[in-house]
């Protein structure tokens, strides 16, 4: 019964771990390699305009998070404009507002988008609102023909939006497109007219704009599509008429509204500018994260300030040094001084650097157990003896970094980075089991622990490990579950197969 407990504990906390650990790297795009980058364009809209001595009110559409891509950031440049955001059939929209505003004006709106797979709405329960078309006489009798056509040579809605957009983009050989679109059409003309040769059919549809999201472009170009309702909206080419939108199409608003209103001043110039720029795939996955679930960083350790941020970067690393220690007691069977004894040790190699700190905790340790041996002859009890210790060990960290100093040795100045507790203790243990046990299980232990320092610090110091522990924190639980299992096992450890290697021969 406490083995099915153990086990279902332990599942849980690897489902749980492995969740968390897959979602942000499927859904988030979190990285699993540290220093790579993703992707990003930093779209940019500049209004510039010159008042006329009255209040002033500029609308413009900015984008929503519509697939292919997610904003993942954004702002607004405007000094001294009250600024507000309004949303309104599925557009967003920024509204700048001053009543005394003077001169030229110059207002900036900038956003970082991404590519994402962003959630679409669930098709509508009811079917849109279909406004009644704006044709009377001739034009109503050219766009209820274009609807006949069409649907005669079309079996479904893909079908009939492709018919329409073909006759609709050859006014030359078709009358009565060339009638819908008059003289002189521009690239949304045709759409329009789409538009309302569908309302007739009963069939919701309605132009959207946007700009094709390219690598580098000073002045991108407000870019036309159709949209149909079809139990959910499909796009469509307003050229060909085949379904789809571009990978890189960046919606900005839909409707026949203008992309900018402006009141109260005259001489509107607009500029829309695209740029590429990569940034560390780690922020681009943060940013993703405050967009698909707002309090993700906040809850986090990058919601933390950096400073405690570089603490955590190495906290972490102490359950990797604590697995390691599980292993080499639990399953290879190497004898140390404690549990967090060479953990810790492992965490100042960090420092000192391996060589030298191996070098430095055996000279104090080696010196502090001959203190600690002269002080036994003292018959002190136990607390005041610890005391001493702790004084000595001090004192003779004091003098190795004087001495190293004067020798132009700077590396053994880094002595004093060792946990002087930890060393006290040591010396403390390794005295009580020479005495106890004889010089060489102390020594066994001494050179075991500081076997498994070594091991731990050589583990704790691959930078994959460390950037895997941070970022994915969650994988804390895979760890513990894994000491769990380890706490029940009770074969033979590695380095008791030797000594019951003759148990086995005379089985044989």
């Amino acid at each position: 019964m406490r083995n099915r407990h153990l086990y279902w504990l332990s599942a849980s906390l690897t489902s749980v771990g492995l969740a968390f650990f897959l979602y942000k790297i499927f859904a988030l795009d979190f990285p699993l390699t540290p220093g790579t980058t993703a992707d990003l364009w930093e779209v940019e809209v500049q209004l510039r305009f010159v008042t006329r001595n009255e209040p002033v009110r500029v609308m413009l559409f900015i984008p929503t998070n519509t697939r292919p891509f997610a904003v993942v950031d954004e702002n607004f440049v405007s000094r001294g404009y009250g600024l507000t955001t309004t949303r309104e059939q599925g557009n967003r929209q920024a509204v700048w507002s001053q009543r005394n505003p003077r001169g030229e004006q110059a207002l900036y709106y900038r956003a970082v988008v991404r590519r994402a797979d962003v959630k679409q709405p669930q098709a509508f329960a009811k079917r849109p609102d279909i406004l009644t078309p704006n044709l009377r006489g001739p034009r109503l009798a050219a766009a209820q023909a274009l609807l006949a056509e069409a649907r005669e040579q079309s079996a479904d809605i893909d079908t009939l939006v492709a018919q329409l957009v073909k006759r609709l983009n050859s006014p030359k050989t078709d009358t009565n497109a060339a009638l819908l679109l008059g003289r002189k059409p521009d690239a949304t003309k045709p759409i329009k007219a789409a538009v309302e040769v569908l309302a007739l059919g009963e069939i919701p549809a309605r132009l959207v704009r946007g700009i094709l999201v390219e690598s580098q472009r000073r002045h991108a170009l407000l870019t036309p599509w159709l949209q149909v309702y079809d139990g959910q909206w499909k796009s469509y080419d307003p050229t060909s008429g085949e379904l789809g939108i571009p990978h890189d199409y960046l919606l900005l608003w839909r409707g026949n509204d203008a992309f900018v209103k402006l009141k109260g001043g005259s001489g509107l110039k607009t500029l829309v500018s695209v740029r590429r720029s990569e940034q560390a795939s780690i922020t681009a996955a943060l940013m993703r994260g405050e967009v698909d679930i707002p309090h993700l960083v906040g809850f986090s350790l990058f919601g933390l300030p950096i400073a405690t941020q570089e603490v955590y970067r190495i906290l972490l690393l102490i359950p990797v040094g604590a697995l390691v220690l599980v292993l080499m007691r639990n399953v290879v069977g190497v004898k140390t001084f404690g549990t967090f004894m060479p953990i810790l040790i492992a965490l100042a190699f960090r420092e000192t650097e391996l060589l030298w700190g191996v070098v430095l905790f055996s000279l104090v340790v080696a010196l502090g157990l001959s203190v600690r041996f002269y002080l036994e002859h003292l018959k002190l009890l136990i607390v005041p003896r610890l005391a001493s210790v702790l004084i000595v060990v001090v004192l003779l960290m004091v003098v190795i970094s004087v001495i190293t100093h004067k020798l132009g040795l700077e590396r053994g100045l880094s002595v004093a980075l060792f946990p002087m507790v930890i060393l006290t203790m040591t010396i403390e243990r390794m005295s009580i089991v020479w005495e106890e046990r004889g010089a060489a299980e102390a020594i066994q232990q001494g050179l075991g622990s500081l076997a498994v320092a070594v091991l731990a610090y050589l583990v704790m110091s691959i930078s994959y490990i460390a950037y895997l522990v941070f970022v994915f924190p969650e994988l804390m639980l895979l760890l513990l579950a894994s000491t769990l299992l380890l706490g029940r096992y009770a074969g033979y450890r590695l380095l008791e197969l030797r000594r019951f290697k003759v148990l086995a021969s005379e089985a044989a």
